[in-house]
């Protein structure tokens, strides 16, 4: 792919990025090529053949329009916690660093919505937010930026609660190809005023604009909150508790499955004090009451199929660890296999055909020999699968490769979808086909009429 870039007179578009925006935010070092080109995934990385850093909306239309004039590609950047090669630069061109627009724009506590710059992170949004007893609940795990969010069509583990980024963001900013500069949606909770154009954008993976301003919606603190660990003696059990726990309309906040093998891994690498079986992490939000009464249906539920222990708290820190073992789950499987990668790949279906397809992977694993713990946020029907494996090793790439290939497979022919949050990038162009059919052609269209230079990261969704 290296070998098509189409950058037109390199050393002069760096010269004149260097004239717009100033030494200090351009560069061409190889280290910093190399970190912009490639995210947590196992894929290869590709470097850009240039990194510009942008503080404003306004820098990104003038670097853009540079790029244009140089026949260019530009791929966004935000901090590369994506998981599917979505920051590679295929074909080389510039790397527009999003991360240094990371303001506050306005908060309206009243209305429960804010609008920032599409580098600030997760984190640091709740964090400003502390003293207004608000908060943002879309939890990736990574601490990404909020643009990169919307790009992906993020989700996490508060999903099954309060959705993903699709349900979460109201409006958005964004520059177009040409350098135009859009604003999409409003402060409205409904419109029916012509296309929904923050829904094209958010999931599009910086291939038909870059998004540099955000609005979300934001949610009331809860009054309580509570964490609870429940074990199970099989994954099928532990799956049908959560299928019948969403079917009986118990408004839990999280339900994060871990199957033996990923349980072994976080008492491990986190300590955990449990034993080596299956298990579901809940989360609760209410009043004290309400909290009370959501754990004890979950526990009484789970009855039915074998629950072997309920462990809840109300304590902070002991919530803090749980969900913090959670959130390591990358480097708890990475500590199985020493100097091993990881493949993580992730599917989503609908909640009745959880188990069966949970179940049949686990099979498909063991049957091959591969070393894939299982993790999910099974309350929206997404699990996730870390192949913890040696890239250099062609026999087993192709095992883990042909393994991929059936999981994504598998959740479509059950009514599903071959990834519920980490998107396309190039990692998953082969199944978009399989999943969507003829609404491939008409996603084409769309590109072709925002980005008819093909200018956009390049090589992601499609594979031209």
């Amino acid at each position: 792919m290296l070998a098509n870039r189409r950058t037109k007179d390199t050393d002069g578009l760096v010269a004149e990025l260097t004239a717009l925006l100033g030494a200090d935010r351009v560069s061409t070092n190889a280290g910093i090529l190399e970190r912009h080109g490639r995210d947590e995934s196992y894929h290869p990385s590709f470097a850009p053949d240039v990194v510009a850093f942008a503080k404003s909306t306004e820098d990104v239309v003038a670097i853009v329009k540079l790029a244009a004039q140089h026949d260019a590609p530009i791929i966004p950047f935000g901090v590369g916690t994506s998981l599917e090669g979505h920051v590679a630069a295929l074909e080389g061109g510039v790397s527009i660093d999003l991360s240094g627009m990371d303001q506050v724009l306005e908060v309206n506590a009243e209305d429960l919505d804010v609008k920032v710059q599409a580098g600030v992170k997760r984190k640091a949004l709740n964090a400003y937010l502390r003293d207004t007893g608000l908060f943002f609940p879309i939890d990736p795990g990574a601490d990404a930026t909020l643009g990169g969010m919307a790009a992906t069509r993020a989700s996490g583990t508060n999903a099954v609660r309060y959705g993903t980024m699709r349900e979460n963001v109201l409006g958005l900013t964004v520059v177009l190809a040409d350098g135009r500069v859009i604003r999409t949606g409003g402060r409205s909770r409904k419109s029916a005023a012509g296309y929904d154009l923050t829904r094209l954008f958010v999931g599009s993976e910086g291939t038909l604009g870059i998004i540099t301003e955000v609005r979300l919606r934001l949610y009331g603190v809860p009054e309580t909150m509570a964490a609870a660990v429940a074990l199970f003696p099989s994954i099928g059990d532990a799956v049908n508790t959560v299928i019948r726990t969403i079917q009986s309309g118990i408004p839990v906040a999280r339900i994060e499955l871990v199957d033996e093998v990923q349980m072994d891994a976080l008492i491990r690498y986190a300590k955990l004090d449990y034993p080596k079986q299956p298990a579901l992490f809940f989360e609760f939000h209410g009043t004290e009451a309400g909290v009370k009464e959501q754990a004890e249906m979950v526990a009484a539920l789970g009855e039915e199929f074998g629950i072997g222990g309920f462990r809840w708290t109300q304590k902070a820190e002991e919530r803090s660890k749980l969900w913090e073992a959670r959130h390591n789950v990358l480097y708890s499987c990475l500590a199985l296999r020493a100097g091993a990668k990881a493949l993580a790949t992730d599917a989503c279906v609908p909640i009745s055909r959880l188990a069966d397809c949970i179940l049949e992977t686990r099979k498909d694993i063991d049957a091959h020999g591969l070393l894939a713990p299982i993790v999910g946020h099974v309350g929206d029907g997404n699990f996730h699968v870390t192949v913890v494996l040696d890239p250099d090793d062609p026999k087993e790439m192709k095992t883990v490769e042909a393994f991929v290939e059936r999981l994504a497979l598998r959740a479509i022919a059950m009514g599903g979808t071959c990834t519920g949050e980490h998107g396309i990038g190039y990692g998953k162009i082969p199944f978009l086909q399989a999943e969507h059919g003829e609404g491939v052609a008409v996603m084409r269209q769309l590109k072709q009429a925002l980005d008819p230079e093909n200018r956009m990261n390049p090589g992601k969704i499609f594979a031209a």
